[in-house]
């Protein structure tokens, strides 16, 4: 296939930079994108801004029915979406279809949700009013990874749009043609300047938070990055909602089928080639399991690694990260018994990988891996497990395998992430929103919470003149 070039996103540029993305699979070169200059992002916030005052007036309404007609068009172009999506990230295009499908839907649920989205009436004296009315912050500053590049940019963009504000959105400097793609079918929609894409890395993205126009940062992506977004905005005022890295653990309690619990351990280190941030970084066994459990769990990596299945990481820079982690793991103490280096051949392969004798001390264990590697560590009963779990600069989420009630809810309890999941590592409801600890984020990143996040409540009294002032 040809490979892609976008000049004209570039035209009002005044930098030189460009990126140049490799497909992952073959090492080909997939595109060549400019970087957006430093003119273009001045007049990309201040056409941002003059678009806002207009897009506010409209009503909830009408801005949630112009998303539906967005999502249906992108709906019609999801395979498109999806190719594009396969060939920078390494994905298989069926699970980048499933999550730009994945993305048509946060579209129109909060097409939806933004409608019913409303303050509250408070209790005063009964000849005044007094209620909470949210309105939008502003101009929008949208920053998306590229391991779901379609259904995360779809649901900020969202949010976002539908509470009034428009956005500016710099997708990952690993995806910039899926997300230029994704920006041109949002603004075949929507008005004017409502949506914009610019381009480039970490210098595109720091010039654009810092700049004093921008009223509201979303970030998704490493906690560096996020942490370096907070300063940013620390400076100009702007509110920040950071999605950021983890380091999840799963701890598996004693009494349980070793083989059911070996599956939900190799799905959660394994799905998406572990480039999932709520994937299973670090595993807690029990003794009394340890054995068949780990002798499921390599079963599963080396049929997962036989049937060439795995998707290879995205560039030769995540690989070598992975590959450092490992290594330095091996190196004091632990043994891979499956995988434990680069795949041969073209591209950015990496096994499925098991690693044991795991000690808190080591790399693989203390820092997010975003690989497919699980690392486990034995431990002599729960309570050793649940301070060894807890033992963690990062607070995403954890997850628990037990039979025992108590050790369920003493989990609940002491383990300080957003979202704790127990016996069902990748389950929850629809709808669902959860707060990020520490390291790993700030506010609500996703669901109804997420259009509270990109408002601001205003407090009115409404009396008539010559009222009561009280009862």
């Amino acid at each position: 296939m040809a490979a892609l070039v976008f000049p004209d996103f570039a035209r009002h540029g005044d930098a030189e930079e460009e990126l140049t993305i490799s497909d992952p699979r073959t090492g080909d070169v997939v595109g060549t994108v400019r970087c957006t200059g430093d003119g273009e992002l001045r007049q990309t916030v201040d056409t941002s801004r003059i678009a806002q005052a207009l897009w506010e007036q409209a009503p909830a309404e009408s801005r949630g029915r112009l998303l539906r007609e967005a999502s249906d068009l992108i709906a019609a172009h999801a395979g498109e979406l999806a190719r594009l999506t396969a060939r920078e990230t390494g994905q298989s295009e069926a699970d980048a279809r499933s999550c730009a499908l994945a993305g048509v839907d946060a579209l129109r649920r909060f097409a939806e949700l933004g409608a019913v989205h409303g303050g509250r009436s408070l209790a005063g004296v009964s000849t005044a009013s007094d209620y909470t009315r949210f309105e939008p912050r502003g101009v929008a500053v949208v920053l998306t990874p590229w391991n779901d590049p379609v259904a995360v940019a779809c649901g900020l963009i969202g949010a976002a749009v539908v509470t009034g504000n428009t956005v500016i959105h710099k997708p990952s400097e690993r995806a910039p043609h899926t997300g230029l793609r994704l920006g041109r079918l949002l603004s075949d929609v929507l008005p004017p300047d409502v949506v914009q894409t610019v381009v480039g890395g970490p210098g595109v993205g720091s010039r654009l938070v810092g700049d004093p126009l921008i009223d509201v940062v979303v970030h998704v992506g490493s906690s560096a990055s996020g942490q370096a977004v907070s300063r940013l905005a620390a400076v100009t005022g702007a509110h920040v909602v950071r999605a950021n890295g983890g380091n999840d653990a799963l701890i598996v309690d004693a009494g349980l089928d070793p083989r059911w619990c070996a599956r939900e351990a190799a799905q959660g280190a394994f799905a998406s080639s572990g480039q999932l941030g709520t994937a299973v970084e670090r595993i807690y066994v029990h003794r009394d399991i340890a054995e068949p459990f780990i002798a499921e769990l390599a079963a599963a990596a080396a049929q997962l690694n036989e049937t060439g299945e795995l998707a290879p990481l995205v560039d030769e820079r995540m690989c070598a990260h992975v590959d450092e982690q490992v290594q330095d793991a091996v190196a004091n103490g632990a043994r891979a018994i499956v995988g434990g280096a680069p795949s041969p051949g073209p591209g950015c392969g990496y096994p499925a990988t098991v690693l044991v004798g795991c000690t808190p001390t080591m790399a693989v264990m203390r820092e997010e891996t975003f690989g497919p590697v699980a690392p486990v560590q034995v431990v002599d009963d729960f309570d050793e497990a649940l301070i060894a779990a807890g033992n963690d600069r990062y607070g995403l989420s954890a997850t628990v395998l037990t039979s025992q009630i108590a050790h369920a809810e003493l989990a609940i309890a002491e383990l300080q992430v957003g979202s704790v999941k127990i016996n069902n590592v990748f389950g929850g409801a629809p709808g669902a929103s959860s707060q990020p600890r520490r390291d790993s984020g700030l506010g609500f990143g996703y669901g109804p919470e997420l259009l509270n996040e990109l408002s601001v409540a205003k407090l009115v009294h409404l009396a008539a003149p010559g009222g009561r002032a009280s009862a």
